[in-house]
């Protein structure tokens, strides 16, 4: 298939408007995990979705702890150089292999992320990673300027094609492109999750920042396809169970789906992909990221680029969102 494109930022990649999303297939035995999974149904999804057009895959090395990396390169390894899509990861994540279930730490110390690279181009089976993001900001009392600026010198040195922050605020944007040019930044983004539009995706759309979107599916919850009864029965190692969009705010966002299925049947699509689409809508997002665990969930989002919301759509979105209180932040 021949998927619509945007460049990703200033950088030389053309990416699809939707890429797959590589966090669930990390497997249950961490703290963010999504239960455990099977790998050659993982590397089936993959290779699913970039048959299908799909060409860039978004990992990190703290899902699964270096197993989605793993797993990422196991699905790519035997693809022509011509149909290898982009693969882009994050840094800056460290845990304790022998307590896996405690949350990792956010350090930036300039060493930690140098061993952060080199260990995600081992387990990716790369010479080159095409984007390198640091996940969070660091915690451990290390400014941005230090580990920003490592990941310079390391795009300098040709380890890594372009560089990116995931989950900073508009001032930590502004401390790093001091340094040198932010090529993307991925902040969480959905119709329940909408503060980015506040200013965020507005500095991006100024600084010619490329803008990777995640969750804009609200972790599976727009897809249509969960009920209470199915939330009730998450696995306990699942972090949706635990998590306040499918608890404490379960019945808002239940509403809202049901004005997504709506709107999808007089489209002829999916609820998730018209979450996808009101996504898209906005300029500043070059693509999002999905998930997926098996190929037949591939299918069921890949459209979502090309479903068009027009103007009584958009508003009839809006009108959802206030009428059940679903979310969060600007509505536009």
């Amino acid at each position: 298939m021949t998927l619509t494109t945007r460049r990703l930022g200033t950088t030389d990649m053309e990416i699809t408007r939707l890429g797959f999303g590589a966090w669930a297939i990390g497997g249950g035995e961490w703290a963010f995990g999504w239960g455990d999974q099977d790998d050659s149904e993982s590397v089936a999804a993959i290779r699913h979705a970039v048959d299908s057009g799909i060409n860039w895959i978004d990992t990190a090395s703290v899902y699964g702890l270096g197993h989605s990396e793993e797993v990422v390169a196991k699905a790519l390894k035997d693809l022509p150089e011509g149909d290898r899509p982009y693969v882009f990861t994050k840094c800056g994540m460290v845990w304790d292999v022998e307590q896996p279930f405690l949350q990792a730490k956010r350090v930036g110390r300039a060493d930690s992320i140098r061993k952060d690279v080199e260990d995600s181009l081992r387990r990716l089976q790369v010479e080159r990673i095409d984007l390198m993001q640091v996940h969070w900001p660091a915690e451990d009392g290390s400014p941005i300027e230090e580990y920003w600026g490592e990941l310079v010198k390391l795009r300098d040195e040709g380890k890594l094609r372009a560089i990116g922050l995931s989950n900073h605020d508009a001032a930590a944007l502004e401390r790093a492109e001091a340094i040198g040019h932010v090529d993307s930044l991925q902040p969480p983004f959905s119709m329940i999750r909408r503060e980015a539009l506040a200013d965020i995706l507005p500095w991006c759309a100024a600084h010619d920042t490329g803008v990777i979107v995640y969750s804009p599916m609200q972790s599976g919850l727009l897809t249509g396809a969960f009920d209470r009864e199915r939330v009730a029965g998450l696995d306990p190692k699942d972090w949706r169970s635990r998590n306040p969009e499918f608890t404490t705010n379960l019945d808002k966002n239940m509403a809202l789906v049901e004005r997504l299925r709506s709107v999808a049947d007089r489209l002829g699509c999916s609820p998730g992909e018209v979450a996808l689409a009101w996504v898209l809508t906005h300029d500043a997002v070059t693509g999002a990221i999905v998930g997926a665990r098996r190929p037949d969930q591939v299918d069921g989002w890949i459209g979502g680029a090309d479903v068009t919301l027009d103007e009584a759509t958009l508003a009839e979105l809006a009108n959802a969102l206030t009428a059940t209180g679903a979310g969060a932040g600007p509505l536009d």
